[in-house]
C-alpha cells in the first residue's frame, strides 16, 4: 500500500463487500441462460435499478437478428434478450468501455439453480463467477471512481449483453459501435486462474454448420441411385480434423440427419468449431474450407451449404495492450495483488474489442473457477479486491494521483 497516494487510499477503501455479495446472490438466483428470455428480462430490470445510482443514461438495446441451422437444415431465427447500456459523459474527449454479460450457460431446465457455501470464503452457484460477480465488480468500481476528481474529465460506456455465452452474435454490432474511439476497455470475465492470473493473448473462434444434401434411395433395391449425406458429412468431419495445425484447432462437434435403416439418407448437418491463433490461420482455413467443400461435393455427388463463420477474431497482445496490462500489474502491486497473465484458447467479447484496435484487459472480474459447470465457484474476498483494482486502474488511466 506504500505506493498509493492519500487520494488513492481513500478511493480503494470504499467497498462494502457484504453489499456486493448480496447483489451477486440476488442476481445468481435469477436463471439467465441465454435462451431464457423471461429470466434475462428480469435481470435487465435488476441491473437498471442497481446502475441507476451512477450518473448517465441507461438504454435498453434490442438484439440484432441472428439465425441458426435446425437439425433438419432449415435456417431459423433465434431469440435473444435485450442488452444493457449505460453512457456517462458521452461528450468527454477521453472515454472508456467496460463490458460484461448477464447470460449464463445454464438453461431454465438445468439442475444447477441453487447456491451453497463450500467454505467460509467460497460460494458455489450458477453465474457467481461468470459473470454476475464481475458485474458487481463493475458497479462497485465505478461508484468509487465517480468520487475521484479525475472522473469528471473522462466518460465511459458500460455494456452488459445477453448473449456472450453463445458468441455475442446478437450484440457484435453494439460492441463495435461502443468500442470505436475508446482509449481503453475492461471486460469482466473471471480471472483465468483462481489466483487472479489474467488471460493475455487469445485465440479466435468460429462456429460453422455444413448442410449436406444428397439423394434418397432404397437401401436394398437401388442403393446405387442414392447419394448418402451422412457418409459425406462423416468424410467432411474426418478431413476437417486433419486440417488442424499447431496454431489452428478444429473440432467437429455434431452430425444431425439420417433416416430409416432401409433408406439412403439424403440430409445431414455437420457442426464444427475452429480456434485460430492468428488472423492468417483463419484466412488460410477459409480458403482450404472452400476447397474441401468442392472436393466433397464432387466425390460424393452431393451439394453443401455453409452457414456461420469466424465470430471472435484472434486477440494478440500488441504494444498498446501490453501497456494497459502493465498498468493493471502496477496497480495490483500497489494494492498487494500480484498480477500476471498467460495466453488462453478461450474467447470472449475482448476478442471483438481488440479487433477494433482498442487495448483491452478482459479478465478483470472475480477470482473463481470451474465455470460452465455445476462446480462453478466464487472466492468472495475477490469481490472487493477486484473492485479496488478496477477503481485504481480507472483513476490512473484518467490522470489521477
Amino acid at each position: 500500500m506504500q505506493q498509493l497516494s492519500a487520494t488513492e487510499r481513500d478511493l480503494v477503501g470504499r467497498f462494502n463487500a457484504g453489499a456486493m455479495l448480496s447483489q451477486v446472490q440476488a442476481w445468481s438466483a435469477v436463471n439467465t441462460g441465454t435462451r431464457n428470455l423471461d429470466g434475462l428480462a428480469r435481470q435487465w430490470d435488476l441491473l437498471a435499478d442497481a446502475f441507476s445510482d451512477l450518473p448517465g443514461e441507461i438504454r435498453k438495446v434490442e438484439p440484432a437478428r441472428v439465425t441458426a441451422i435446425a437439425a433438419d437444415g432449415r435456417e431459423e431465427e433465434v431469440g435473444h434478450g435485450a442488452h444493457f447500456v449505460l453512457s456517462v459523459r458521452p461528450q468527454a474527449a477521453r472515454r472508456y468501455l467496460l463490458t460484461g454479460h448477464m447470460d449464463t450457460v445454464f438453461p431454465a431446465t438445468h439442475a444447477f439453480q441453487q447456491q451453497r457455501w463450500l467454505d467460509d470464503e467460497t460460494l458455489n452457484g450458477p453465474g457467481v463467477a461468470d459473470m454476475k460477480g464481475g458485474i458487481a465488480v463493475i458497479l462497485a468500481a465505478l461508484a468509487a471512481f465517480e468520487t475521484s476528481v479525475a472522473a469528471g474529465n473522462v466518460g465511459y460506456d458500460v455494456m452488459i449483453n445477453s448473449d456472450e455465452e453463445t458468441g455475442s452474435l446478437a450484440s457484435a454490432a453494439l460492441i463495435a459501435e461502443l468500442a470505436r474511439g475508446k482509449a481503453a476497455a475492461l471486460t469482466y470475465e473471471p480471472s483465468a486462474l483462481p489466483d487472479g492470473t489474467l488471460a493475455g493473448a487469445r485465440a479466435g473462434s468460429g462456429n460453422f454448420s455444413l448442410i449436406v444434401t444428397g439423394r434418397s434411395a432404397h437401401a436394398g433395391r437401388n442403393p446405387q441411385d442414392g447419394r448418402n449425406a451422412i457418409v459425406a458429412a462423416a468424410d467432411l468431419a474426418l478431413r476437417l480434423k486433419h486440417m488442424e495445425t499447431a496454431t489452428l484447432s478444429v473440432n467437429p462437434a455434431r452430425i444431425d440427419g439420417g433416416s430409416a435403416n432401409n433408406v439412403v439418407p439424403d440430409h445431414a448437418v455437420l457442426r464444427f468449431n475452429i480456434r485460430p491463433r492468428a488472423v492468417t490461420d483463419a484466412d488460410r482455413f477459409a480458403v482450404a474450407l472452400r476447397g474441401l467443400i468442392a472436393e466433397i461435393e464432387r466425390e460424393h455427388e452431393v451439394s453443401i451449404h455453409l452457414h456461420g463463420g469466424l465470430s471472435r477474431p484472434p486477440k494478440p497482445l500488441d504494444p498498446p495492450a501490453e501497456a494497459l496490462f502493465g498498468l493493471v500489474r502496477d496497480c495490483g502491486a500497489a494494492l498487494g495483488q500480484p498480477i500476471r497473465w498467460q495466453s488462453s484458447g478461450g474467447v470472449c467479447d475482448g476478442n471483438n474489442i481488440a479487433a477494433l484496435g482498442v487495448p483491452v484487459v478482459d479478465t478483470m472480474g472475480v477470482r473463481g473457477g470451474a465455470i460452465h459447470s455445476p462446480d462453478e465457484f466464487l472466492i468472495v474476498s475477490s469481490l472487493a479486491e477486484r473492485a479496488a483494482l478496477s477503481a485504481l486502474v480507472l483513476h490512473r488511466l484518467s490522470g489521477g494521483n
